[in-house]
């Protein structure tokens, strides 16, 4: 719900704030399993050249891409849960 004025009360912002804060933390840990699961083999075993050279370039490419797909899906989620009010809903 919205205060007075159509500013946002003390709780909704405490609740973004939250909600930031996980999208951040479970963004990074998606991002630093899904690295260790393609780039650590290239790491701990000694591959040939090649694919050693791949797994990490694919861990250097697919991280960021699901840290980013998981914040904006995890706000995005909480930006549009029932109960709440859109942007230009409610006053």
């Amino acid at each position: 719900m919205y205060a007075h004025g159509g500013r946002r009360t003390q709780a909704e912002r405490d609740a973004a704030t939250v909600e930031i804060g996980y999208a951040l933390a479970s963004a990074a840990f998606a991002a630093a399993v899904l690295f260790g699961a393609l780039a650590g083999p290239a790491l701990l075993f000694d591959l040939p050249r090649l694919p050693a050279a791949a797994l990490l370039r694919l861990g250097q490419i697919a991280a960021p891409a699901v840290f980013l797909a998981r914040v904006v899906t995890v706000l995005t989620r909480f930006r549009s849960r029932p109960g709440r009010p859109g942007p230009y809903e409610g006053a």
